[in-house]
């Protein structure tokens, strides 16, 4: 889809890769980007500069009702970008307690199947749009010192999928980003080199402006692990799973 002219909604907003999506739509000519996080004071740097493409919405992607709310103000978007995560980065067995895991969840998987469940009819409205997806090369690859943060990717890539499917009848451009860490808060507590957020929302958009419809690389430090991924899945695995949580 063409991204000048276009509606979009950016969950997560408020900083890291959330907000670099917002700067790069901005810089393609996007005609409204209405800017979605839990606390929108966390917004109020972005709003600073006063564009008035710029709509601030409060929304918490685990709320039913926000959900039904956003998708009732923001009901002219073209695309909608889940970005919105939780990492804890704490083992599957480590952890003090499976409250961070389910959080993770509700967030990575819950909430992205909740925001396009309540955004599908209006962008089958406004004439099929484009859906993107921030998933992690933690969908493919297990890291238990980030275990279930690794699993609420891979489930939200396997729903990805299952997405493009259902939605390929309105049509409906479905894009999975597939990137390894990150420079944002959260990524910081993932081992360097990590990527500029530029990189991964810069491949992102690529790929919806060339109406890719399946599972994007983003990065080249992405790519590297990838191809070691798609050469040895086994051994890429193993290597991985050296990397257990510390215990206290």
């Amino acid at each position: 889809m063409e991204i000048s002219n276009s509606v979009a909604l950016v969950t997560g907003a408020n900083r890291g890769i959330g907000r670099e999506f917002v700067a790069e739509l901005l810089k393609r000519g996007a005609a409204k980007i209405y800017v979605a996080a839990r606390d929108t004071a966390s917004l109020k740097e972005l709003l600073r500069e006063g564009d008035s493409r710029l709509v601030a919405l409060p929304l918490d992607v685990t709320d039913p009702d926000q959900v039904a709310a956003a998708a009732a103000i923001a009901a002219d978007i073209t695309l909608l970008v889940n970005n919105a995560g939780y990492a804890a980065f704490e083992g599957a067995i480590a952890a003090p307690n499976m409250d961070d895991a389910r959080r993770e969840m509700e967030v990575n998987y819950f909430g992205t199947l909740s925001l396009t469940r309540a955004f599908a009819p209006v962008l089958a409205k406004t004439g099929g749009g484009a859906l993107l997806n921030m998933l992690s090369m933690l969908a493919l690859v297990s890291l238990p010192m980030a275990a279930t943060y690794s699993a609420s990717k891979s489930a939200s890539l396997s729903l990805t999928r299952s997405l493009r499917a259902e939605l390929g009848a309105q049509g409906t451009q479905v894009v999975g980003v597939l990137a390894v860490q990150t420079e944002t808060s959260m990524g910081t507590k993932l081992p360097e080199p990590r990527m500029t957020p530029q990189e991964v929302v810069t491949d992102a958009l690529d790929a919806i402006q060339a109406g890719t419809n399946h599972e994007i690389v983003a990065g080249n430090q992405t790519r590297a692990i990838h191809e070691a991924f798609v050469a040895d899945p086994k051994g890429l695995q193993a290597k991985m799973s050296t990397r257990l949580p510390q215990r206290t």
